[in-house]
């Protein structure tokens, strides 16, 4: 009997944990697709492919070669295209499919956000917000806010970004989890007055967040683009492994 093949279409803490879930069972073969966009991804349990499948079609195409059983989406909420062509592979292999989402983050009490639906609203509220912008948002985002010369931005990164970018760039190449201390040592050594961030969800990088708001600064919050239609995701990896059939 051939195991049951599931494919996780990864790159987030959920997807590595959910990876070495499943390579624990017995009878289970576990392949994580990375996109390629980070130099150095961490470790990840069973096999590992990398690079893009050639859309919708390309990716169908895959499942019925592998003979995958399962696709679970556990891409960042932003990866939209990717989502969609996941939905619509599935779709058209009938091979089930879930996706598995954190969820997003909430503004508590004396947090100071404004929710912008993308990167562009991001860059033209910014201007009367910011003198000093610490830029959350990733490296390939960063032409959007190239033409805002007159202010001054810290962008981190996992790997260094290309140009184009703001003149006055200063980039720190990092990866996470931040503290709580980090974060506040960060914006108070740049002298940071706005932080933007993508509403990227979970712990990893929330510190940020909390951090802005005990020194009362605004935050600029990119809302995540809407699942496509009919897909309800589960919040974490115990929900993922129960809709598959298995646990923890």
């Amino acid at each position: 009997m051939s195991p049951r093949h599931v494919l996780i279409l990864g790159g987030t803490t959920e997807a590595r944990e959910l990876a070495a879930a499943l390579a624990a069972h017995p009878g289970v073969r576990v392949t994580t697709s990375l996109a390629g966009r980070v130099a150095r991804p961490g470790a990840v349990a069973g096999d590992v492919r990398v690079g893009g499948f050639g859309g919708a079609e390309g990716l169908a195409d895959w499942l019925r070669a592998e003979h995958v059983d399962t696709v679970v989406d556990a891409t960042h909420p932003f990866a939209e295209s990717i989502t969609a062509n996941a939905v619509r592979a599935a779709t058209a292999t009938g091979v089930p499919s879930l996706v598995l989402r954190r969820p997003g983050w909430r503004p508590g009490p004396g947090d100071r956000w404004h929710e912008v639906a993308s990167l562009d609203e991001a860059a033209a509220l910014l201007p009367s917000l910011a003198h000093r912008v610490f830029l959350t948002t990733g490296r390939l985002g960063l032409a959007v806010f190239a033409h805002l010369t007159d202010l001054r931005f810290v962008v981190r990164s996992v790997d260094p970004p290309e140009p184009p970018m703001p003149p006055h760039t200063e980039v720190l190449l990092s990866r996470g989890p931040f503290t709580l201390a980090d974060e506040s040592a960060l914006l108070r050594d740049h002298r940071i007055d706005t932080l933007v961030t993508k509403d990227s969800g979970g712990t990893a990088t929330a510190a940020k967040l909390t951090a802005a708001r005990q020194l009362a600064l605004p935050v600029v919050l990119v809302r995540r683009p809407p699942l496509p239609e009919g897909v309800e995701p589960v919040p974490d990896v115990a929900g993922a492994l129960e809709r598959l059939g298995f646990s923890l």
